[in-house]
């Protein structure tokens, strides 16, 4: 099995910034990709930001320029870094994780973290 614990959420204003960090421990081989998405209120979840195992990063428009997705491979650790945040961006992130358990399956499972709230007051 695998956990993903998150770290980092809170209340904070307009214009600030927060940074939210995700650790991923359990039976691990591999990692190919971890990210953060999100999900405000009567609202459907949606992705923010990812990154491969590789460096490759991926983000949702609304946070370029101000979101910042890293990774530690050897800590199974993946960070993001928020500035600018605005009202809008309130919302439960979620971590995400493609694990590879094994080395003799080939098979790749997704892990979801329990969520840290972020509230932005305006």
């Amino acid at each position: 099995q695998v956990q993903l614990v998150e770290s980092g959420g809170g209340l904070v204003q307009a214009g600030g910034s927060l940074r939210l960090s995700c650790a991923a421990s359990g039976s691990i081989f591999s990692i190919s990709l971890m990210g953060w998405y999100r999900q405000a209120p009567g609202k459907q979840r949606e992705l923010v930001a990812t990154i491969t195992d590789n460096g490759n990063t991926n983000s949702a428009d609304s946070v370029k320029g101000r979101f910042t997705i890293s990774g530690d491979n050897a800590k199974n650790t993946v960070y993001l870094q928020m500035n600018g945040l605005k009202p809008e961006d309130t919302a439960v992130y979620y971590c995400y994780a493609a694990v590879r358990p094994h080395r003799e399956y080939t098979h790749v499972y997704a892990y979801w973290g329990q969520g840290t709230q972020v509230t932005v007051s305006s």
